[in-house]
């Protein structure tokens, strides 16, 4: 699918959604349905990374060796079994936000650091630390899109609000490109009568830019991660794994580039 690179920011300030899970598992779904992916860990937790085979413990270098000391970035590169390429975090990256707090331009260390390397990707996935700080801004001015997951519950549209504020904040001060990548419904259970109620609430809001692909609230999904592996590996026949397969593949037919038009030769030859 080589074409227009998209650089996606899994975002949500709310822990506990699903958005490593999301960001892990959907790397993984696009890389191996054929497209070529990086996966950027930007939360100094590092889970994105453990959940990818990587032992954040160990790393000689990281994120924050590319973003603050120059490092390049083919050296910090590890190549993941999902057939995707992830740039591993750990704690280190805590150190950025002091860092970055006395630098000029701050907010656009993550796009600036992009723009000095030739990224050969279809897609850029980004997981965000679960808060609005300056982490996250940067990679919200650095991203084409935001992708949001959520669960159906009740203070879900609350947080949803503040999410989409910062967006707007964003794109109106650095980023007028930045789009809605899609409201991701996470640990679904339609048994529940809230859960359905929300979901209903969202549709009738945001419309198209809701997701039709949800996320089961799925056992093997949280099991996998212990194991350093995507659920599409751990277990493909899962319902979390197909659900993620199901989603790449929702993204990639909105970015596939249309078939060129032919343009019929004009046979009309007039009277001779």
């Amino acid at each position: 699918m080589r074409g227009s690179m998209r650089i996606i920011a899994v975002a949500n300030q709310k822990g506990g959604v699903g958005k490593t899970t999301t960001s892990v598992n959907l790397s993984a779904s696009l890389g191996l349905s054929g497209c070529k992916v990086l996966l950027v860990d930007l939360d100094p937790q590092g889970n994105a990374t453990m959940g990818s085979g990587v032992d954040k413990a160990n790393l000689e270098t990281s994120i924050y060796d590319w973003l603050i000391d120059g490092v390049a970035l083919k050296g910090i590169l590890r190549k993941c079994s999902g057939r995707y390429e992830l740039v591993p975090s750990n704690a280190d990256l805590t150190a950025v936000e002091v860092e970055l707090l006395a630098q000029d331009q701050k907010e656009m260390r993550l796009r600036q650091k992009f723009a000095e390397v030739d990224l050969d990707y279809d897609f850029v996935i980004i997981d965000c630390p679960p808060s609005l700080n300056i982490l996250t801004i940067n990679a919200l001015i650095a991203a084409d899109a935001v992708l949001i997951p959520m669960q159906c519950e009740y203070y879900a549209l609350e947080g949803l609000s503040a999410l989409l504020d910062s967006v707007e904040g964003v794109r109106r001060q650095a980023n007028p490109g930045l789009a809605i990548e899609g409201l991701l419904r996470t640990m679904y259970d339609p048994r529940n009568g809230l859960t359905r109620d929300v979901s209903r609430q969202l549709i009738q809001f945001f419309g198209d830019q809701v997701f039709r692909t949800v996320i089961p609230r799925n056992v093997r999904l949280a099991e996998a991660p212990s194991h350093g592996l995507p659920a599409i590996l751990y277990d493909r026949q899962s319902r979390g794994a197909v659900a993620y397969m199901a989603l790449a593949g929702e993204i990639k037919r909105k970015h596939q580039e249309p078939p060129a038009q032919v343009v019929p030769k004009d046979t009309d030859r007039g009277e001779s």
